[in-house]
């Protein structure tokens, strides 16, 4: 398999955003379901989740190791950052979104790397915390201003 250098990796995951000339005027959230749901049907499921994560592991992972260390998360932050801010994404839900995929909260046995499985592991999680209304799934609804509501 052919790995990425890590500027391509870091175009590949912008190349998974929705083109950003308008993006401030975007539903909040829209950028995010855009990216992971991968059916088209507006909701991110944990299958869909745990398929996109996958492939942001291998984009990163460019020595092959199967591990994200702190090297390889330095360009993974680099690339998030870079990604919310030309989606205009710093409302609170695309924080947390971003957040959610930190080395911190993903680094399951506490190495100071985050293995395929951890990553692929935390998407429950990740999932679940981005789902505010707790309906098993990630839409535009679980963000902006409905975020922090009261789950069902």
């Amino acid at each position: 398999m052919n790995k990425l250098t890590p500027a391509a990796s870091a175009i590949l995951l912008l190349a998974l955003a929705i083109p950003v000339a308008h993006a401030q005027n975007q539903v909040p959230g829209q950028h995010f379901v855009e990216n992971w749901d991968l059916n088209g049907d507006g909701k991110v499921t944990l299958e869909e989740a745990k398929e996109r994560r996958g492939d942001v592991f291998a984009s990163f992972d460019t020595n092959e190791d199967g591990y994200l260390d702190a090297e390889e998360y330095v360009m993974f932050d680099e690339a998030r950052a870079n990604d919310m801010a030309e989606a205009g994404g710093h409302q609170r839900g695309m924080r947390n979104a971003a957040e959610g995929m930190r080395l911190e909260m993903n680094d399951v046995d506490g190495d100071g790397k985050v293995s395929r499985d951890e990553f692929l592991g935390r998407a429950k999680d990740w999932l679940a915390f981005l789902d505010s209304n707790g309906d098993g799934v990630v839409t535009t609804d679980d963000f902006g201003r409905g975020r922090g509501r009261a789950r069902k």
